[in-house]
């Protein structure tokens, strides 16, 4: 039987997490302003943090490494703001975000409410609202996009029923 000391001396022993922190947002919104200030905070702490802007190379597939990224990270924050659900690349990251949590040894997962009431995500009233009107127009003659949209819907109601943060008010 091995000890524990010889599997992490193991050279093929490779850590689950790449990342400690994926941050998905919609960058018009908050890339300038509150983004800036959590990851330069979380970086100061020694948290190691997946920022789109920060760690995808020239020349890399923004999708494919995204999704990537999503799964190496231990803890995906999700910052929800006015215009988060107009952004189909935000939809389908907290789609895949809410795929990893429901995995065996899943992450964690913590919304976070910038300017925007947590009903208006749970519900997509509002500004939410408005963004699925403009998804359900434009893919209403495509069942396989359609079905996107409701997976979307799915995962903005369970995301805002989980314990996050409202910072609605500074």
């Amino acid at each position: 039987m091995a000890s524990s000391s010889s599997f992490a001396s193991n050279s093929q022993y490779c850590p689950r997490w790449k990342y400690d922190v994926f941050l998905s947002f919609r960058g018009e919104d908050a890339r300038k302003t509150f983004m800036g200030h959590l990851y330069e905070g979380l970086k100061n702490r020694g948290i190691f943090t997946f920022q789109d802007d920060k760690r995808l190379e020239q020349g890399d597939s923004i999708p494919k490494e995204l999704l990537k990224a999503i799964k190496e990270s231990q803890v995906a924050l999700v910052v929800f703001s006015r215009n988060y659900a107009t952004s189909r690349w935000c939809l389908n990251e907290l789609v895949k975000i809410m795929e990893c949590k429901e995995e065996e040894n899943g992450q964690a997962v913590i919304p976070i409410f910038y300017d925007v009431d947590p009903s208006h995500v749970r519900n997509q009233s509002e500004s939410f609202a408005e963004a699925f009107a403009k998804h359900e127009v434009r893919y209403q003659d495509d069942v396989e996009e359609m079905q996107k949209v409701q997976g979307w819907r799915t995962a903005l109601t369970a995301v805002a029923n989980l314990k996050g943060y409202d910072i609605r008010d500074g």
